[in-house]
């Protein structure tokens, strides 16, 4: 897996909340065979962060989560 895959991935699981429209990663809106993908994504780009090949900021800016 690419970090761009994992991007595309995870990104389908972004949404706003309701409540103070704050984006968040939702992994309810996954079907249950994209759940594990999703959250094996979501494993990689943390590790990427870990290894020092991103900042959590960059990876919240790339999630929209920024």
């Amino acid at each position: 897996m690419t970090t761009e895959e994992a991007l595309k991935i995870v990104r389908k699981a972004v949404k706003q909340s309701h409540l103070n429209n704050q984006p968040h990663i939702d992994l309810s809106v996954c079907t249950a065979d994209q759940r594990i993908i999703t959250q094996e994504a979501l494993t990689f780009l943390q590790a990427e962060v870990v290894k020092g090949n991103m900042t959590e900021e960059e990876l919240k800016e790339k999630l929209g989560l920024a």
